[in-house]
């Protein structure tokens, strides 16, 4: 968290946020292409979207098993017994488990409880039906799970395109696969910076709480990659270009892959300790973007190394970066991942928001009867205002008018944005009881009523 712990520094139109806000969302997504389809273990597939068919390598099930506990049978009894798997001759019969193969020669499964172990009259075992046996049991083929009744060879069993969920995985388990074609997804690994930042307990005065490390791998998820691990560096700019040069990430329960896109924390400003422009610099990279003309969030950068990985440079401050990674991140990852553009929609405005020439500003709402209300406690290093938001109003340099139409967009863990009403529905009509009675009725207001002072 250097160089923005103190607040949004003030840009004033400085040459570095060339980008406006609408036009930062579109050059990440430009900026980068779907990443090829490729093969991925079973264990690591789920939610991924599938890229080929899974067809049966073979008939499903390959061959006739018990639906039952109890002896595999040939013929009618009594039935002699014989050691389990041995071919059965007519009136044989053989001990079987549950999912066990039928031995060559078996006609039908008698279960267990229907089954009684006796001895004929030279004192030698012999099966018998009883117990709970029904006039007839077990007839032909009874309790036996019959070769290819679930899928012939080369059936489809789960189409291309959808996304991957438990019981498909199982599924393509039970047809004998270790790995599966899905499309591509962007891992994304985390590199957290600040010598201030601590991770346990209540900071004391000059320290701060890590806000990145319990949120920013969830949201990575949320929009679409794959966590691929954190490391915490120093400030120093030694620390920082050995960070970047690492591509296979070595952190627990991360996957074994090179990262295809690098987020940083803090070093975006243009202080001494900011060192995220230099490095790319020393390892050949360029920048698609470098500051965006908004608050909060506006020294975000977006690079692209010569290996082809992004680094996205989020400001240190947390309510700052989370807006700097959905104008940039949000876009990037879903160009990454075969996605669209995320979606912006339209919400009446419930307060006057003044202009504020030269830059777009992101407001944390609350939807208050219909209405986006700008959420209170959403300084850059906040996150009070954003936990309790219903998404972020996108306030243009020129302000916005009470009950004015303003861009605005879902929160990654949050609903989607609510479909505004048609402003040229029709009024609803005066019942005819209503007519009758000449009930006197409160005035409609002329216009939204401003509900922002409502919110805690």
């Amino acid at each position: 968290m250097t160089g923005e712990t103190q607040g949004e520094p003030a840009d004033h139109g400085h040459h570095h946020a060339a980008h406006t806000w609408a036009e930062a969302r579109q050059a990440a997504f430009d900026a980068a292409g779907p990443i090829p389809a490729g093969p991925v273990a079973l264990e690591l597939a789920l939610g991924r979207r599938l890229d080929q068919d899974i067809v049966a390598l073979q008939d499903m099930p390959h061959y006739a098993s018990s639906a039952m506990d109890g002896w595999a049978v040939n013929g009618t009894g009594p039935w002699i017994t014989t050691e389990p798997g041995m071919r059965l001759a007519p009136h044989q019969a053989s001990p079987i488990a549950t999912g066990g193969l039928i031995p060559p020669g078996a006609k039908a499964v008698l279960r267990t409880e229907s089954a009684v172990l006796a001895k004929d009259e030279d004192g030698l075992p012999i099966l018998t039906t009883g117990g709970t046996a029904r006039p007839g049991e077990p007839r032909t083929g009874q309790h036996v799970r019959k070769a290819g009744e679930e899928a012939q060879e080369g059936d489809v069993l789960v189409k291309a395109g959808v996304i991957l969920n438990p019981a498909q995985l199982a599924l393509a388990a039970l047809a004998g696969y270790d790995e599966l074609q899905v499309q591509g997804k962007p891992v994304v690994r985390l590199i957290l910076t600040g010598s201030e930042v601590v991770e346990r307990g209540v900071p004391e005065p000059g320290k701060v709480r890590d806000t990145f490390g319990p949120q920013l791998p969830a949201v990575v998820e949320m929009l679409g990659g794959i966590p691929g691990g954190q490391q915490r560096i120093g400030d120093s700019y030694g620390e920082w270009l050995a960070a970047l040069e690492d591509v296979v990430p070595e952190a627990p329960g991360a996957p074994g892959l090179p990262a295809d896109v690098v987020i940083t924390t803090g070093g975006t400003g243009r202080s001494g300790t900011d060192h995220l422009r230099r490095a790319v610099a020393e390892l050949g990279g360029r920048l698609v973007i470098d500051g965006v003309a908004m608050r909060p969030g506006h020294p975000a950068v977006l690079a692209e190394l010569q290996d082809g990985r992004f680094v996205l440079g989020l400001p240190g401050n947390p309510l700052a970066a989370m807006m700097a990674l959905s104008t940039v991140g949000a876009p990037l990852l879903a160009a990454l991942g075969h996605g669209t553009l995320p979606e912006v929609q339209e919400v009446p405005c419930g307060t006057l928001l003044e202009p504020e020439p030269g830059r777009t500003r992101l407001m944390p709402f609350r939807l208050l009867y219909g209405m986006a209300s700008p959420a209170q406690h959403t300084g850059p290093g906040m996150m009070r205002g954003l936990a309790a938001a219903d998404g972020v109003m996108v306030v243009p340099p020129h302000g916005v008018q009470l009950g004015e139409m303003v861009p605005a967009f879902a929160l990654p863990w949050g609903p989607p944005i609510p479909a505004a009403q048609d402003p040229a529905a029709k009024p609803k009509t005066r019942t005819a009881r209503t007519a009758k009675t000449g009930t006197a009725k409160a005035a409609e207001p002329a216009g939204p009523v401003d509900w922002s002072a409502l919110l805690g």
